[in-house]
């Protein structure tokens, strides 16, 4: 399909936005050329469509699980029918390869189908054994109902995949959604929330909020429960905020995943995985490697075969559809310039580098990196970097791979490198984080059936995953109903003596220990 649609994407859940509106105009930031502008809508407007959203949400909820899902892959197939037009705008406002950008069409196809196969059992009702005479004549059940209104607030790096994480299951939950992107990268999801409310007949329950900081905290205000994907401070603000609100937030945060390579591990294979794990989208991963400690018999061999390998990669902005370019540029100024300083603060303390360590003259292309001889007072190795930098560090043994990868705030993922499964998962299930990888880099986030979340300050909850990436855009409902109809309750009531007298007697027999005491004596 072509790529050369209008540059303005209105926002999607609304009309058309007024000539004289305020735009916020995205530009490509490999080339520096414009490729659209999005509203930047006020708080008022963000309001507006939340009232909107609500007004159409008991009529998705009434269709269950089958009618909602029929809507999704509809939606599916429209995003696959129309993928060389959407992933050109990931590819251009991301600045990205076309390879990167071509997988998040991946995480559309297997998230909604994922959720749409599964929801309606993820949703059906739960039923719980009696626990004890109390309750005989119950049925006990769970019911699930959703939040009316659910707000997905996400970054920059995935313009499309990162919506595709969570918006499926609050849709399949029966909610309605206020999605909000970064207002870096806004017009992919723009694109294809316009085809859910304009293309597919989907009753208007998903929009886009677009727009910078008054924009994300109106949807904040708007919403009955929150999923936000971004950095730790505004995660933290926002959790704050959920909290004055009494509603729920779920945050995805930080990340400062570390990869260990034990001496037994397949070279090999560890390289090209720090390599992908590491500068895939341009190191612009939550769950991308950001440390690797390599166990001393093995270290020296590991650096040579990995600068080898990132001297083999292509970085740069290729054509669409070329797949002529490995991984393209950092998405914002911003952004570059944090991998500028922790690159600088490590050499002023003593690290080396072995490759790259300097800008490109156009564009915000950072090379691959790879830095030495770092420690832990480095701000590379303590704080998040977000860019294509490998700090390698030698460690004596497993014991003190075990003990720096934990020495950190953050606890997203991480990877063990070994030859070993027992070794594997005796060093795996002792790093402190959500997830974690035997062998391979990132992989976790990508087995649906797995929960995705973070320990420490890497988030609160869990984004998505199993039956949870459905159920936590609900809320429990506990069901009680009678199975035979009686007039009376035993507890109910006049109290009488002789009721008095039969509850503790049968209280005895059935609820505490020891025959004696269950006939009513007092053991000695």
């Amino acid at each position: 399909m072509a790529t050369t649609r209008a540059a303005v994407v209105p926002t999607a859940g609304t009309s058309a936005a007024p000539a004289d509106r305020k735009q916020i105009a995205v530009t490509n930031p490999a080339t520096g050329e414009a490729v659209g502008a999005v509203p930047d809508q006020t708080a008022a407007e963000v309001d507006a469509l939340a009232q909107t959203l609500r007004a159409a949400q008991l009529e998705w909820e009434d269709l269950g699980p089958r009618g909602r899902a029929r809507h999704l892959l509809n939606w599916l197939n429209w995003i696959v029918d129309n993928s060389d037009h959407v992933l050109g705008l990931v590819h251009r406002e991301a600045g990205k390869s076309w390879g990167d950008a071509s997988i998040e069409l991946m995480v559309c196809v297997e998230v909604i189908n994922y959720y749409a196969k599964r929801g309606g059992k993820f949703l059906a009702d739960e039923r719980r054994s009696i626990h004890g005479p109390a309750s005989f004549n119950k049925r006990l059940r769970i019911l699930r109902r959703p939040y009316q209104l659910v707000g997905v607030i996400t970054p920059w790096n995935y313009p499309l995949a990162m919506q595709m994480m969570d918006v499926p299951g609050a849709l399949m939950a029966g909610a309605a959604v206020l999605t909000k992107p970064s207002e870096v990268t806004p017009l992919a999801w723009a694109e294809v929330v316009r085809a859910w409310n304009e293309e597919i007949d989907a009753p208007p329950v998903l929009g886009c909020a677009t727009g910078a900081g008054e924009t994300g905290r109106a949807v904040i205000e708007a919403v009955d429960m929150i999923q936000f994907t971004g950095s730790t401070r505004t995660g933290r603000a926002i959790g704050i905020r959920a909290a004055e609100r009494l509603i729920p937030a779920s945050l995805e945060l930080g990340g400062k995943d570390a990869m260990i390579v034990l001496s037994d591990a397949d070279l090999d294979r560890a390289v090209r995985g720090a390599v992908w794990g590491g500068l895939f989208n341009a190191g612009q991963s939550c769950v991308a490697v950001e440390r690797i400690y390599v166990e001393a018999p093995v270290y020296d061999e590991f650096v040579h075969r990995l600068v080898a390998e990132v001297g083999r990669l292509r970085q740069g902005h290729d054509a669409q559809g070329a797949f002529a370019a490995d991984y393209g540029a950092m998405a914002t100024v911003d952004q570059l310039a944090i991998v500028e300083h922790h690159v600088a603060d490590a050499l002023a303390k003593g690290a080396r580098v072995l490759t790259g360590g300097r800008r490109a003259e156009r564009g915000l292309f950072y090379p691959a990196t790879v830095l030495v001889d770092v420690d832990h007072s480095m701000d590379c190795i303590r704080e998040e970097t977000f860019g294509p930098l490998l700090p390698v560090m030698r460690v004596k043994s497993e014991e003190e791979a075990i003990a720096l990868a934990n020495d950190s705030q953050y606890g997203l993922a991480g990877s063990v490198w070994t030859s070993s499964p027992a070794r594997g998962r005796r060093v795996g299930r002792r790093i402190e984080t959500g997830g974690m990888n035997i062998n391979n880099a990132m992989t976790n986030v990508f087995q649906f059936p797995l929960p995705m979340g973070g320990w420490k300050q890497s988030g609160i909850g869990h984004r998505f995953g199993g039956p949870n990436g459905v159920r936590k855009y609900t809320r429990q409902q506990a069901f009680v109903s009678e199975r035979i109809p009686l007039k009376n309750e035993m507890h109910w009531y006049p109290y009488t003596l002789a009721k008095g007298a039969l509850v503790r007697r049968v209280l005895r027999l059935t609820g505490t220990h020891g025959w004696k005491r269950r006939l009513g004596r007092t053991p000695s």
